[in-house]
């Protein structure tokens, strides 16, 4: 049996093998035969939606548009047969993924504030021309050999002031583990739902985890209910950067000019916010187990200051309800007047005499 001839797309571009695959297109390794040189071809799927269409359309020029080192170049774009299949013809980025670096083993402080800088200096670039990428994650982040940094795929990107929280069919537009709580609550995204995402990226880069993993419904609403945990032992100025960063209110995020600055140490993070004290322990205090006796001790007196009070009304409401029967009447003595000592004796008997009945 012969291998199948490899596929001419365009009477150009002959395909290889497959380098990725995502939900509305496939991208593959290939060589443009008119210039003799090794290129990444992006090829549409037929069974996409109209809506992924579209998008993938917006992608090329999007990107037609962009010149930056830190960026995929395009070099054509086009469709088969008129209306067949679109292509992106790009430049080919020999190197791995963030994903695949981060499976190797966390990076140290230092890498990431390298990384950092320069991931924010494309994304200062692409919001300058006003585009909002809403996709950073480690999968669309590529590393050469060389250490050179690019941002790809920008399948999902819009510009800024038409960019929409959903797609056509209601779905939520972004990966589940790195969005921004504006994302998640399906309110209009703008440029700082980069900076959260790219903050959550660089924080995967220095624990080897994604903060918020689980299910994607589970890693979405995880933003919702706690902010991302910087570690303690982080250096300045990643540390403070990142919590400026990952702020709930977007209003409050650094731009990605202002986060190559922080993380380069030309300025200052802002100063995170003092925690809540906490009473001083007890001298005869040792452990946390010496603290559970006495805050159980605590609750115990408690109840039984309850029960007591309790108790005492339970005895109020019986002697205010039950009835009391009244005393019998008390014999009325005659009083103390007469003759006195030995001759009012008669007098008296007599009197008691009358008094029992006698």
């Amino acid at each position: 049996m012969t291998e199948a001839a490899p596929r001419l797309l365009a009477g150009r571009y002959r395909l290889g093998r497959r380098l990725g695959r995502g939900g509305m297109s496939e991208v593959h390794r290939a060589v443009d035969t008119r210039l003799g040189r090794p290129v990444a071809v992006k090829v549409f799927r037929s069974n996409a939606d109209e809506s992924s269409r579209r998008r993938f359309e917006d992608e090329a020029r999007l990107l037609a548009r962009l010149s930056h080192p830190g960026l995929v170049t395009v070099h054509d774009f086009g469709a088969e047969s008129g209306d067949g299949e679109p292509y992106l013809v790009m430049q080919l980025v020999e190197g791995r993924t963030l994903t695949n670096v981060v499976e190797a083993g966390p990076l140290d402080p230092a890498q990431v504030l390298q990384l950092g800088r320069r991931l924010a200096e494309v994304l200062g670039y692409v919001h300058r021309n006003g585009i909002v990428h809403r996709d950073v994650k480690p999968s669309n982040v590529l590393i050469t050999e060389d250490g050179q940094v690019f941002l790809a795929d920008f399948g999902i990107s819009r510009l800024a002031d038409t960019v929409g929280r959903m797609t056509d069919s209601g779905i939520i537009m972004g990966s589940a583990h790195y969005m921004a709580p504006e994302q998640v609550r399906d309110q209009e995204i703008g440029y700082p739902a980069d900076l959260y995402s790219l903050a959550l990226v660089l924080l995967e880069c220095l624990t080897g985890r994604a903060e918020y993993d689980g299910t994607k419904a589970e890693a979405a609403v995880a933003r919702l209910t706690r902010r991302p945990r910087i570690p303690e032992s982080l250096p300045e100025p990643l540390a403070g950067t990142l919590r400026a960063m990952t702020a709930d209110d977007p209003d409050e995020r650094p731009s990605a000019a202002r986060c190559v600055q922080l993380l380069a140490g030309e300025i200052r993070p802002p100063e995170p916010e003092p925690a809540e004290t906490t009473p001083a322990r007890p001298a005869n205090t040792t452990d946390d187990s010496t603290d559970l006796s006495s805050a159980r001790r605590r609750i115990r007196w408690s109840w039984l200051g309850v029960l007591a009070v309790a108790v005492a009304v339970v005895l109020v409401a019986v002697f205010l309800l039950v009835p009391v029967e009244s005393a019998p009447d008390q014999p009325v003595l005659p009083p103390a007047a007469g003759p006195a000592g030995a001759d009012r004796l008669p007098a008296d008997l007599s009197d008691l005499r009358e008094l029992v009945g006698e």
